[in-house]
């Protein structure tokens, strides 16, 4: 579905119905695609994984983002090991995890005041929730249809843009972000299928990225290709579509930009 892009001059409530939209359909996807694959079943994008390792680490989140809203918490909490459901209750205890979370945020005020965690553009601490939380499970939703076998579900272009956004202006502008260059070096990210602001300029030093949504200056490589595509690309599930300039850049990429 197209829904508002994260920014100051956005109603909140749309912003974060969207998201909740979005949340709630892949984390009923991921469930489906865990029960099909087994919770023995190898991961391939996130190799010594199996099926029953991604539900834990999904459904932990889930709950820990949940207590974090519900709490309305000025600090995180401990993000303890995940618990070990039997693997006949694992999808179930996934379920419930899954529900708690998408309650939690619709149920949370518009002025919800807790803490968040990066530097991504965002009206709320309940839009950086909703959001954070969507993007989550996409990506451990493809990994699970992955684990599964067959064709995975789609990726909705704006969805997919706004995942490139929320990665590059918000996690890899963090202190913590490994993504840095001895040299400084220019990259260029471009989702060719939706407009001229699907585009960013990441300026690479050895210190955290600074990233902007527009084209400044040459570029030293450019990373692009269709938004759903360039999406997994960039959580490093699948292979870069089209690099153009100087390829060890996408290298450094795939080595260095792991969440």
């Amino acid at each position: 579905m197209s829904r508002p892009a994260i920014s100051d001059d956005r109603p909140t409530r749309s912003q974060v119905a969207g998201f909740l939209e979005d949340l709630d359909r892949e984390g009923r996807l991921l469930a489906a695609a865990a029960a099909a694959a087994g919770p023995g079943a190898d991961v391939p994008p996130c190799p010594g994984w199996r099926v029953r390792d991604l539900v834990r680490h999904i459904g932990a989140v889930h709950r820990w983002a949940a207590t974090l809203v519900a709490r309305r918490a000025a600090t995180p909490p401990p993000l303890d090991d995940p618990p070990e459901p039997a693997d006949e209750e694992l999808v179930s205890w996934y379920r419930d995890s899954h529900r708690l979370v998408v309650d939690t945020l619709a149920a949370a005020p518009a002025d919800l005041d807790c803490w968040t965690f990066h530097t991504a553009p965002s009206p709320s601490p309940l839009a950086f929730w909703a959001r954070r939380q969507a993007h989550e499970t996409a990506v451990h939703r493809y990994d699970a249809e992955r684990a599964r076998g067959g064709e995975p579900s789609p990726i909705e272009r704006d969805f997919a843009v706004d995942g490139i956004d929320e990665l590059l202006r918000g996690f890899h502008t963090r202190d913590r972000s490994r993504l840095r260059s001895e040299r400084p070096r220019v990259v260029r990210v471009r989702a060719v299928d939706a407009g001229p602001d699907a585009v960013w300029t990441v300026r690479l030093t050895d210190r955290p990225a600074v990233a902007v949504r527009a084209v400044e200056g040459e570029a030293d490589a450019e990373l692009s290709g269709p938004a759903d595509q360039l999406y997994l690309a960039l959580w490093n599930r699948t292979d870069v579509p089209r690099v153009t300039g100087d390829p060890a850049l996408a290298a450094l990429w795939r080595e260095r930009s792991g969440i």
